[in-house]
């Protein structure tokens, strides 16, 4: 008889910390190891809700080393939580490998839903909202990034993307030479003071960036409306 631990994918706030379900409170609590990708981050997140776990970093750049450790911990009956720095883990960091990994190994993985940086931007957004692409942060050059650029320009859905503030104007740039003058919707600093929805198509939101009209802090959702055309 299998005596397994299981893995929890436990959503965490995206900013603020009262987004945080009483479900992923409980299961925290009762987790023997919480893996997330920075252990500072997360132990401050734990501390504020008086959550003493053990915590085990688990990134890109350690990942290899750190998936048979947590499947051996797992198999010795452990249960063990997935988080990330914000919001649903695997969206944008390496836990599908862990993932796929307990599955392989019929080990049971539960979902603890919650906080979504793309379910948030996209409910307020004013765009469609029956279909949409996620594309994370696109490549910064070479043959994916073209692919992905092609792909936005020619699809008729919402198209969702993750970027940095110091690269957000190159991108919209990008997106306009392929796409053209789209509607797009800026998403920044969500669920925190500075919460922030810039709305217009590119050549507007460009401006305002030249003119520093919009503050460009924290990572930024950004929306792109799809080819009417299609």
């Amino acid at each position: 008889m299998k005596n397994d631990g299981n893995l929890y994918v436990i959503s965490t706030p995206i900013g603020n910390r009262d987004d945080i379900t009483l479900r992923a409170l409980q299961v925290l609590k009762k987790c023997d190891i919480i893996a997330s990708e920075d252990t500072r981050h997360s132990g401050s997140l734990m501390s504020h809700y008086g959550i003493k776990g053990t915590f085990l970093s688990y990134n890109d750049r350690n990942k290899n080393r750190r998936i048979p450790l947590i499947l051996n911990m797992l198999k010795e009956g452990k249960n063990i939580g997935l988080v990330s720095d914000a919001g649903t883990p695997l969206i944008s960091d390496p836990g599908y490998q862990i993932v796929q990994a307990a599955i392989k190994e019929n080990i049971e993985v539960i979902p603890i839903p919650g906080p979504s940086a793309i379910l948030t931007a996209l409910s307020v957004s004013g765009m469609p909202t029956d279909a949409f692409a996620f594309y994370g942060f696109i490549p910064k050059k070479g043959k994916r990034r073209k692919l992905i650029l092609n792909s936005i320009g020619n699809t008729w859905t919402t198209s969702i993307l993750f970027e940095s503030p110091l690269r957000i104007k190159e991108t919209l740039k990008a997106i306009y030479e392929y796409c053209g003058n789209r509607k797009v919707v800026l998403a920044r600093e969500l669920t925190k003071v500075y919460e922030e929805f810039v709305r217009g198509d590119i050549e507007i939101l460009l401006q305002k960036i030249d003119n520093n009209e919009i503050k460009l802090k924290g990572e930024i959702v950004l929306l792109i409306e799809g080819n009417k055309n299609v």
